[in-house]
């Protein structure tokens, strides 16, 4: 029996991923929305469960972890009818691998220094392929979805200028599991804009 629950906010783009990934391999959860606005992540209960205080943070029975790259490969793993998501293979997991790297090193970690590069390389090294890592939809997707989601409430991505990276986004736009992502990423837009953020480029 399947005993899974998350912790994560909405906003968050690490959360949303995760969320793509759940509702992908059809898997049914508990959610539990940790208001980082209101330090929920500090209080001693969580603290107790993730001493690191992030989201998101998944517990399949009494198993915990945190990262949300390491919950999805974990999810694919254990739960998927097939390794789509996260290839076997040597060669195309590597592929997987560099971009999820790619999102949580320079994607996420850097958005708020240099945003208008980052768009700029991911629409150079975006090649002739369906998604982000070849022709299959990969975990990879959805974790780079989540932030560049959230990146237009900085920069405008031109589909001009990075023809292929806009023709990705909306071609993951229409997939049905894009719906765990869009009402997180216009929460995060929102706010963006309230609160009359910048970026250096």
């Amino acid at each position: 029996m399947v005993n899974l629950t998350l912790y994560g906010l909405d906003p968050s783009p690490p959360t949303r991923a995760v969320k793509m990934t759940l509702a992908a391999l059809q898997l049914a959860y508990k959610y539990v929305n940790v208001n980082v606005l209101k330090a929920e992540q500090l209080s001693p209960a969580y603290l107790q469960k993730n001493p690191q205080h992030t989201v998101p943070m998944l517990e399949d029975g009494p198993a915990r972890f945190w990262d949300s790259h390491a919950i999805m490969a974990y999810l694919v793993r254990k739960y998927a009818k097939d390794d789509a998501l996260y290839p076997k293979n040597f060669y195309k997991r590597a592929l997987v691998d560099q971009r999820l790297h790619f999102e949580s090193g320079v994607v996420f970690a850097h958005a708020l220094i240099s945003i208008t590069r980052m768009v700029l390389f991911l629409g150079q090294t975006k090649e002739d392929h369906e998604y982000i890592a070849g022709d299959q939809l990969t975990i990879a997707d959805f974790s780079l979805i989540s932030s560049i989601s959230s990146m237009v409430a900085y920069v405008e991505i031109d589909p001009v200028k990075y023809p292929k990276l806009r023709a990705w986004m909306r071609r993951m736009e229409q997939l049905p599991v894009y719906a765990e992502n869009a009402e997180g990423a216009r929460l995060f837009i929102a706010s963006v804009k309230k609160a009359k953020f910048t970026v250096a480029e």
